[in-house]
């Protein structure tokens, strides 16, 4: 129970750190013999049985070194921080908890109970249907796709538009009204920005530098992109951060953006749509008929055949949203 406990606090506030680490520690004695075995143990170390080294066993089903790296993925990202040495053990228990549960579970013939036969098939519904839409995606999101995407909306096309700017926020309306007087009177901007600005950038006359309007919250880019170029705000800007008085220095045409800072961007694209292509695909092979809430015949929804039931299934598929790539 102890050793149960500490790994699952142990895994809401942690993750792997580089599971090639329990590899080495792995093979870490071979290492520290002596050079006169030293080739032996190196030839040895080469051979496909000892890639993926047995850890434990339970019974006769045995726990390999795959199987600890495939638990260490799925622990929450915080253990990255834990050293692997202290993590493997932990994990290799975990296991061998799990395998030993398993034992004894098939052992009480848990499989015929029909609630734990009705959640198993489910687990392996769903795990098929991800890999069904998985594997869609994977034949979507190819490197030429996103080479093709990129030209589409990118390549030969100028950027967006940007604005460089100054910035002095507080925390409160009366003190940005007090500043927008002061810049009324003809005090300095940056002078302002060093002695009354919040931001982390006051030290520095309250410089931004250049943006495009979806780096900066909504009520900002919307007052920075109004300005002309020397044009400060004559009534405070209000967001989640404070209250803003702000001066543009100047606008420009941004560039083109690189296909290694737009990749990612790409990819989900390319991903998201082929999830709908799947979905849309699907549906057109089976038939659907929708019911209401007590159980009536409900309106159809649209592009969906209406002739036909399929049992109490409602043409569900995949929804994707734990398939989509990152």
């Amino acid at each position: 129970m102890r050793r149960f406990t500490q790994l699952s606090a142990l895994a809401l506030a942690a993750s792997l750190i580089g599971t090639a680490a329990f590899a080495q520690t792995g093979h870490a004695a071979d290492t520290k013999s002596g050079t006169a075995d030293k080739s032996d143990k190196t030839a040895a170390a080469a051979t496909p049985a000892d890639s993926d080294p047995i850890v434990a066993s339970v019974n006769d089903m045995k726990i390999h070194l795959s199987d600890i790296q495939a638990a260490a993925q799925r622990l929450p990202a915080q253990m990255q921080q834990m050293p692997p040495d202290k993590l493997f053990p932990l994990l290799v228990n975990q296991e061998i908890d799990r395998d030993a549960l398993l034992v004894e579970a098939k052992k009480a013939n848990l499989e015929q109970d029909p609630k734990v036969a009705e959640a198993m098939q489910k687990a392996a519904n769903i795990q098929l249907e991800n890999a069904y839409v998985q594997q869609h995606i994977a034949a979507a999101v190819t490197p030429t796709a996103v080479q093709a995407a990129y030209d589409q909306q990118y390549a030969g096309k100028p950027g967006p538009e940007q604005v460089k700017a100054k910035q002095i926020l507080v925390k409160t309306k009366a003190e940005a009204d007090a500043i927008i007087a002061k810049l009324n009177k003809g005090a300095k901007f940056d002078v302002l920005a060093k002695k009354d600005s919040i931001d982390p950038g006051a030290s520095n006359g309250g410089e931004l530098g250049w943006f495009s309007a979806d780096e900066m919250v909504p009520e900002f880019s919307k007052a920075a992109f109004a300005l002309k170029p020397g044009q400060y705000t004559k009534t405070p800007v209000h967001s989640q951060f404070g209250w803003h008085v702000i001066l543009s220095e100047g606008k420009r045409q941004g560039p083109t953006p690189k296909l290694a800072d737009v990749e990612g961007q790409l990819r989900q694209q390319l991903a998201d749509n082929a999830i709908q292509k799947t979905l849309d695909d699907v549906r057109k092979q089976v038939t659907v008929k929708v019911y209401d809430a007590d159980g009536k015949p409900g309106a159809q929804t649209e592009g969906q055949p209406a002739a036909g039931d399929n049992g109490d299934k409602t043409g569900k598929a995949a929804t994707g949203k734990d398939a989509k790539t990152k």
